[in-house]
């Protein structure tokens, strides 16, 4: 997510449709406060609303998780997995290395039943 302020945006007035064609959210601040957010216009803002698409983009960036990403839709954690799902964002994302370790955990349980 991109943040900037109202002074940015007089110098660099292209920034918000460069975030917003990256498909990043981005806040606008003023005098040190929020002043509005933009979302990236897609066929998720059309199909399911703003709530969602916001919660939508700000899991995707890892803003936020599934816990406040589903608040902020306004939906369960579980309507908010479907409609992740849907768009096609993974819910679980592992770092690097830690498949590799689940993998080498779950073989040792394997392994002692």
């Amino acid at each position: 997510m991109d943040t900037l302020t109202v002074e940015d945006m007089k110098l660099t007035p292209n920034r918000l449709v460069d975030d917003a064609a990256r498909g990043e959210v981005a806040l606008v601040m003023n005098q040190g406060q929020p002043a509005f957010f933009t979302l990236p216009f897609d066929e998720t803002l059309l199909t399911r609303g703003a709530k969602v698409a916001l919660a939508m983009q700000l899991f995707d960036q890892e803003i936020v998780g599934l816990e406040g990403a589903a608040r902020i839709a306004g939906v369960s954690q579980s309507e908010m997995i479907d409609c992740l799902g849907e768009a096609r964002i993974p819910v679980v994302r592992y770092g690097p290395g830690e498949l590799e370790a689940e993998i080498a955990y779950a073989m040792q349980l394997a392994d002692r039943g």
